[in-house]
């Protein structure tokens, strides 16, 4: 059974009760009686696994190497083609 946090506006008070997933997400505050405690949301941790996302995250130091090269081989050929065509117009 999973564990929810709950929160009471009126007394101010937070706590976890261990509930089935079927349960209401409003009740009285157990704290004060009075209250009505609502549920709390969380969000859910997320990890990225696999060859990367990024080239510093989750990568080894070959792969994200050999990115980075052959990224900047592309790049240059870019430049030199602006280059030859400002060489061309002068």
């Amino acid at each position: 059974m999973p564990t929810y946090e709950y929160h009471c506006p009126a007394c101010k008070a937070t706590y976890e009760l261990r509930q089935g997933f079927d349960a209401p997400t409003t009740h009285t505050c157990e704290e004060c009686g009075t209250g009505t405690a609502r549920r709390v949301l969380h969000a859910p941790p997320i990890v990225f696994k696999g060859s990367g996302w990024y080239i510093t995250d989750s990568r080894n130091k070959q792969s994200a190497l050999s990115d980075a090269g052959s990224s900047e081989g592309g790049s240059s050929e870019g430049s030199a083609e602006s280059t030859g065509e400002a060489a061309a117009a002068s």
